[in-house]
This record gives structure tokens, sequence and C-alpha cells, in this order.
């Protein structure tokens, strides 16, 4: 489980110096001497690592001694190599990579076979003919002859490619060479400002706020941080708010106060206020027993003491029947199992709603003269709308032995008499079956009204509407109960509609579906629906819009905006539940521009459980313009198109503590010019062992400056991002690569596994149909991107917007007109090119100098993608994705994309 400490500094860049200043213990010069020597020591790593201080962190840590400054920047090194992956140990099987690698694949597939089949102790080698240089290497034991395999450019067997004994006699010091020519340059990318913080409780109660107040899922990633979180929480729960608006977080924080013995009385006084649907209470189940929020999910259910089982009932008895019934009935396995430890007949007279709802789940026949079946009963004829009794099979009671009649010889017994007992099933009624019915009728006016009854529902379905009934639905009645019912839908339905209509004017080809799991499995299927009328999706998704611009405009103003366009590429992150754990947290079907640098870097890291063999692959497959394969870089061929593409090797094994890396240098410029449009890395478990089973495993990618000089090193200032390889998965694809157009799609999907061995030529047509099917859907508008949603946000809360990113030296300035609505001016904003004022610039950096100017001592809203825009003494809030000079606005409180997302609650 992470530290308190490196959530700070992953999340919030927040370093606690905990030491008191050294002047106060009698500080002598000598040692402030050495102090300020170190701390300049310090600040190159940091700056070797991508990061720079602070004014009042580097004064914190200047001041707190020699001694304490370097435990402070020992820890504060450690905790960033562990988050850019440079604490590991990173060997490729060709030590001096990228020169090592060998020319020809298949030459020396050639040799390893000869070698493996015919090589004997004792003997010359059967490859070079040399007596006495044969070997074996520990711990696969084949025979090595040191004339044909340098032991200096091997990490690993030769023969078998398994990582061998560092002390192994065969492996050699690297001697210098062309390929270690030191590097030249020095990689770009965003500079991480590290902040001082003020107290970890303070700190740790602001973030864990910020996570309750998210209206977005978490990912994993967040809910490993919300646990440590938490765990650090000050005293009592008055940091814990009312409303929670993501349930799953909700049960989090409530399952791990219920199994704080410090906390659990309280937080059990507080489950009627926040549990507020049956589904909170089987998620809070789940969390108890030790498993995800998820019923889907649920693990085996743990035994509940038996306070909280009746706080438990409590809260489901005080909910309404209707969405009672129907709650237990979305997930009817879960509720089965938590039944068994709920045991919700014990206290039937006490819960009778409660125990209604459970006799609806598996629909049994019950009496209808005993206790639990009269009480049943009673409480079922109280709500005809949620349930209906119907009749069972008449059963024959238990056989019991009576006398009858007295004769000569006193009483005796006529034998055993059976009695027929009534019997009863309760069965729910639920409110989707009457939709679903609803929806299959001839009546668009009662389907519509029904739906009307849920807002949230009818925005669900209105694409299903709309097709189902066309024209026969009533337009004004549409409107009316869509004007009615929006105000009460979530941010998440509301914008997921919207982007699903925008298009829907036009045919589609194909559909993309992204079911819910712990990892992201999606599948393709063509698309044979009708377009809509163009002028029903334009009233529709006006009414969408408006209400968002609606809700925005209730916020509080800013006197100016400043909006990044390349916002554009960059979905809302609705769901984010099997997002990967990741350096920097990209939504799903976000476009990004390749990092600058001659060579992008592809980068794969594991380590085997002990006991268990554990071979990952790193693989890419190149595809031309029109998604035909056209060749890849992996094991079976090392160098592509005239060294475009050169593959590190493949290590076959990773055992502690050293692990395994692999790498893959690819040469942009060079892959388009030799007519690759796009290539797909990919990392396969070659043996079927799924990332889930390995205790470390995580992969990315860095830039490199210059493609002449480059070594086998892993750079930490190189790193763009950095993501973890979990879940029951075999194959992961993380981005599909635009190399002709200079970008890259964050894809963050997973396919599954068909047993046996897995490598990427087994798997090309299948990654070119997801590569195509994912490329399409994300780029053919179907989703709301952060461009949209920071145009909402600035047209409702500033009348002066400043847009950049637009082309790299050209910045637009937009004004409300006196007499422009809202909507008019947010569809100006979004429109590229259209009419505002113009300034020129020298290029993007000066660009980013003339918006930073215009937002100076002004309160401003800030949405950029590349956080270099740093205005000087303005207040407000910002929105970046990737880091830069904002980060250290101190007045400028940095926000998320789900706090964005948020405002439209």
């Amino acid at each position: 489980m992470p530290t308190l400490q490196s959530v700070l500094l992953r999340r919030a860049r927040i370093v606690h110096v905990d030491h008191e200043p050294a002047t106060a213990r009698g500080f002598r010069p000598r040692s402030a001497r050495k102090a300020d020597s170190g701390l300049t020591a310090l600040e190159a790593e940091l700056l070797d690592r991508g990061y720079a201080l602070t004014e009042p962190l580097r004064g914190a840590l200047a001041a707190a001694g020699a001694e304490a400054l370097g435990e402070a920047g020992r820890r504060l090194l450690r905790e960033i190599d562990e988050l850019l992956g440079a604490d590991r140990t990173h060997m490729p099987l060709f030590g001096g990579f990228p020169g090592s690698v060998p020319r020809d694949t298949d030459a020396l597939y050639v040799d390893r076979v000869f070698a493996l089949l015919l090589q004997e102790p004792e003997q010359p080698c059967v490859l070079c003919g040399t007596a006495g240089r044969v070997r074996p290497v520990s711990p696969c034991a084949h025979l090595v002859c040191g004339s044909c395999w340098d032991g200096a450019g091997y990490n690993g067997c030769p023969i078998c490619h398994r990582r061998i004994d560092r002390a192994a006699p065969f492996l050699r010091p690297v001697p210098p060479g062309d390929h270690d020519a030191p590097r030249t340059g020095t990689p770009g990318g965003p500079l991480r400002l590290l902040c001082l913080g003020s107290s970890r409780t303070a700190d740790a109660a602001a973030e864990l706020t910020a996570l309750l107040a998210r209206r977005t899922p978490l990912s994993p990633q967040d809910r490993a941080d919300l646990a440590v979180l938490v765990a650090h929480a000050p005293d009592g729960l008055g940091w814990l708010p009312a409303d929670v608006p993501v349930r799953e977080a909700k049960a989090l924080v409530l399952g791990a106060l219920l199994r704080d013995a410090r906390t659990a009385e309280a937080a059990r006084r507080r489950l009627p206020e926040l549990l507020t649907t049956a589904t909170d209470v089987l998620r809070l189940l789940c969390v108890w027993s030790g498993g995800d929020p998820d019923p889907r999910g649920a693990p085996r259910m743990r035994s509940v003491p038996r306070g909280l089982r009746r706080a438990l009932l409590a809260v489901l008895d005080g909910l309404d029947v209707p969405a009672l019934v129907e709650d237990v009935h979305r997930h009817p396995r879960a509720w089965k199992r938590a039944g068994e430890v709920l045991h919700p007949y014990e206290q039937h007279a006490r819960h009778p709603r409660a125990a209604l709802a459970f006799a609806t789940l598996r629909a049994t026949e019950t009496s209808a003269t005993g206790d639990l079946g009269e009480a049943l009963l009673r409480t079922a004829a109280a709500y005809p709308e949620a349930v209906t009794v119907r009749a069972g099979t008449a059963r024959t009671a238990r056989p019991t032995t009576v006398p009858v009649r007295v004769g000569p010889r006193g009483l005796y017994d006529r034998g055993p008499v059976r009695r027929s007992v009534p019997r009863v099933r309760i069965v729910a009624r639920t409110w989707a079956a009457r939709a679903e019915e609803a929806l299959r009728g001839d009546d668009p006016a009662a389907a519509l009204r029904l739906l009307g009854e849920r807002p949230g529902e009818l925005v669900r379905r209105l694409d299903h509407l709309l097709r189902r009934y066309g024209a026969g639905l009533p337009a004004e009645e549409l409107g009316r109960v869509l004007r009615r019912g929006l105000p009460s839908v979530g941010p998440g339905p509301l914008l997921s509609a919207l982007g699903e209509l925008r298009g829907r004017h036009l045919a589609g080809e194909r559909r993309v579906f992204f079911p819910r799991g712990r990892v992201s499995r999606p599948f393709r299927a063509d698309d044979d629906r009708a377009p809509l009328p163009g002028g029903t999706v334009a009233e529709v998704c006006a009414l969408l819009e408006a209400e968002a611009l609606r809700r925005l405009g209730k916020e509080s103003r800013f006197d100016l905006a400043v909006l990044d366009s390349g916002l554009a590429g960059i979905p809302v992150p609705f769901a984010e539940r099997s997002a990967a754990s990741s350096l920097v947290a990209v939504p799903r079907g976000s476009f990004f521009p390749l990092p600058e640098g001659e060579v992008l870097r592809l980068f794969l890291h594991w380590t085997e459980p002990a006991g268990t063999r554990v071979d990952l692959d790193l693989s890419v497959v190149f595809f031309d313009e029109e998604w035909r394969f056209t060749g890849l870089c992996d094991y079976t061929s090392l160098r592509r198109r005239d060294d475009a593409a050169v593959h590190s090797g493949d290590l076959t094994s990773a055992p502690a503590p050293d692990g395994a890396t692999e790498y893959v240098d690819l040469d942009p410029a060079g892959l388009a010019a030799a007519g690759v449009r796009y290539a797909v890395p990919v990392v396969l478990s070659f043996n079927d062992i799924p990332f889930e089973a390995l205790p470390d495993a995580f992969a990315g990618y860095m830039a490199l400056p210059d493609r002449r000089a480059r070594d086998a090193s892993y750079d930490p200032r190189a790193v763009r991002q950095r993501f973890d390889l979990t879940g029951d998965s075999r194959i992961c694809v993380p981005m599909v690569v635009d190399l002709a157009d200079g970008r890259a799609l964050w894809t963050d999907v997973h396919l599954p596994g068909d047993g046996g061995f897995h490598s990427a030529g087994r798997h090309t047509e299948r990654l070119g149909r997801l590569g195509l099917g994912l490329w399409e859907y994300f780029t053919g508008g179907a989703r709301v991107s952060l461009w949209d949603l920071a145009c909402w946000h600035a047209a409702a809360r500033a009348d002066e917007v400043v847009v950049v990113g637009r082309a790299p030296d050209e910045v637009r300035v937009f004004r409300r007109r006196a007499d422009e609505e809202v909507a008019a001016f947010a569809a100006r904003l979004r429109v590229p090119g259209a009419a505002g004022e113009r300034w020129r610039a020298g290029g993007p950096g000066e660009a980013a100098g003339r918006a930073a100017r215009a937002a100076d001592g002004r309160r401003v809203l800030l949405a950029l993608r590349e956080g270099d825009i740093a205005p000087e003494k303005a207040t407000g809030v910002a929105y970046r994705l990737f880091p830069g000079l904002v980060d250290g606005c101190e007045d400028v409180a940095r926000v998320t994309a789900g706090d964005l997302l948020a405002a439209l609650s």
C-alpha cells in the first residue's frame, strides 16, 4: 500500500519538512555551507528527474540543517524514483542496446537452435569450432561459447534468454564503445514543481475532501489513495460530508471507518444519513467483506456484527418500497449472498419491508398461515405498486398421528393424517420491466410519460426512444418532458447523451462498447441503426446543452478565461473504474501530440513471483493508411525499416530482485517515410500468466532527444508516461500512434486471451480491427470533450475569453457582445476560426506568454492541456492535463477534470 507522503507527492506534489530550523539548535556556519552544497546537489538530482523546488520548500530544506537535509533529500529522491519507475534495475537482454542488437534476427535464431541441439560439454563450439570456451550458465545450464556470444552484450542466457546470475563468469563489464556514447541534449517535457506542505493531517484532509467531492467514478489508483487518506484523516467524522456523490467512494470510506474500532460507532450512527439506496448497503457489504464496491463481482460475504446488521436492516426498512424492491433485483446473486449474513426473516416483525424485499428475491413459495407468511402478505398488500401475490402450489403439511375413536381396547390411532396448507409467492413488479413493456408497445405518449417519471432513465434511453417511434413521437411533448426533467439529471448521463446524439443524424459504420470490469475489454459491432432526423437531433442537443449552460451560470464569475484548444482531443472522464494507475491521469480516448524528441522509447519492466517463470513481451505492430498490416518489431524482428524501430531483445524470465526490462525505440519520422501510418504497441504475457499475478509490472514511454547518442539506461528525465499492468489480463494495448500526424490516442484497453502462448504475430488481425474501431470511435465525436466543457464554463462564467493553441503562434480574444446569448457565445468559442481579435506571437512560447500577461492580476479560469501559462498575482482556478509552470501559482487553485464536471451537478 502506498504511504501518505507518496500519495501527496503524486497527487499534489506536496513535500513535508518535519525538522525544525537548524538555527534554533545552534547551527554553525560551517554546517550551513555544507547544507548549501547539499541543497545544490539535491536540486541537480531533482532536475535530472524533471522536478524543481518552489521557493518556500527550498527555504524550509535550507533551514533544516545538513543532516536533516540529507535524510529528507534521500527520502524524496527515493519516492520520486519509485513514481517514475527509476528505482528498479533496468537491464535489457542486449546491454549495449541499441548498438549491440543483431542485424539479422533469423541468423541469430538459427545459431541459438544449433547451439541448443548440438552443443556438447567438453567439445569445441559447434558454431565457431573454438575449444575450451564452452561453459554452462546459471541457472538454466545451457552451454554457451564465450567466443560466439559476447558476455558484455548479454544480460540473459543467449540460448533461452532467461535472466542469468549476475555473478556468472559469462557476464563481463560492458566495454566503452560507440553505443555507449554520452547522451547529448536535455530531454524536453514538463518541469514538475514541488510545494511545501503545511500539515500532513490538513493536506490529507484536503485531498480526501477533493476525492469525496468527485462526481465521476474513481480509478483503481484513486481508490487505493482513498484508503491511505482515510487512515490519516482528522479525528472525528466532521470531515465526512453528508453527500458523497460517487457511491463507490462512499462505500470505501464507510467500510474503512466501520473496521476501525475508534470510528465504528460514529460511522454506524451516520449510516441512515449516508446510505440512501439498497445498492449503497450492498456496496458497503462488499467492502466489509474485503472486496471492491462493485456488486457485479461481490465476494463471499463476511459475518456482520449484530449491531451493524440491525443498522443495515433498519436502513433497508426505511427506504421507499418500490425502489427497494427494484434495487434488490438489480443484483440478485449478490443480494442472495447478503441475505445469508443479514438474516432478514429473523427480524421480520421489526423490519417488515426489508423482509418483503428479500421474499421477492427468490419468489419462493411460503405458507399463508404461518407468522412469517401472514406478516409478508400484510406488508405486500400495502404496496401493490411494488409487488404482487400469486397463488402457489398447495402442499401438504408434515404427517401427524391423531386419535380418532375409542374402541374395546381403548384409545387407538387411525394413522398419519395429511392436511393441505395454502402456499403463495410474492413477485416483484419493477419500474424497469414496465418501461421495457412500454417501449415494446405502440403508444409513444405512454412510453414517454412513463420514462418521464425518471428523467435519468429518459436521457439514457433517448436514442432508443427516438429510433423506436421516430416521427410518431410528439415533439412538443418530448421537449416539455425534457425541460421538466433535465434539472434533476446527473452530469454523466447528461453529457453522455449529448455526445451520443450529436452525430446521430449521420450514418455510422461501427460501434464500440466498453463493458464494466476491472480491466477494459472493448468489443465492436456494426452500426445498423438508421440515422435520426437532423432537426430532431438538433433540438434535443440544444436542450441538453442549454441545461449545462444554465447550471454553470450559477457558479462564481471570472474576469477572464484562458482556454487551450488542445483540450478538444481529450474526452470528459465519465467512467474511469478500469483506468490503469499512471503517472499522468489521461482519460481513455485522449489524443495528445507525441513528445518532443527524435526517438520515442517504449519500455516494459516486470518481476515474476517466486517459483513461477513469467515471460512478458513488448511488441509494436505497424499498419498503413488503410490499416493493412505492414510488419512488426518484436523478438522475431529486432530491427525494422533501417533501424526506424529497434527491439532490445526478449528476456524470458524476471526473477527478483532485478526483474526484466524490454525497450522498443521508434523513430517516428523514419517509420512515416517508410509508409507506416499507425503503430500499435502491445504488451503480451507469452506464457499466459495474468498481470495481476505479478508483484511488479509496469510500462510506459519516454522521449529521447537524439537518435544517434543513446544507450540502454533508463532515464527518468525523459519519462512522459508510466502505467501499471494489473488485472486478469494477458494482452494490453495502451495506445495507438499516428506517425503521420505526430499524435497518439490513449486507449488503455485489453484483449481477451484465448489461452496458450501469446505473440504479436498471432494477434495482428485482431489488433488491426481493434485499432481501426477505436480510432473511428474516438475521432467520430461520440463523446463530449474537455474543450466543450471548458467553453461552456467560459461562456457562462466570463465575458472575455483568450484561446490559445489553434495555431502555434496565434492567440485569439473573444468578448461577449451585449445582446449575445450565452449559448451563442459558447458556440462561437467552439468553432475553429471563429471571429475574434487575433494576436500574433513569435511562437508557442510567446503565445503562452501573451496569454499569461493578459491574465496577470485578474481572477481567471485556466483550462490547459500543457500547464505552461503562469500569470502573476492572479487568482481563480486552473485545470491542466500535463504539469507545468502554472503549478507554482500559489493563489490559483488546481482542479481536476472531475471538478469541472462536478460544477454541472
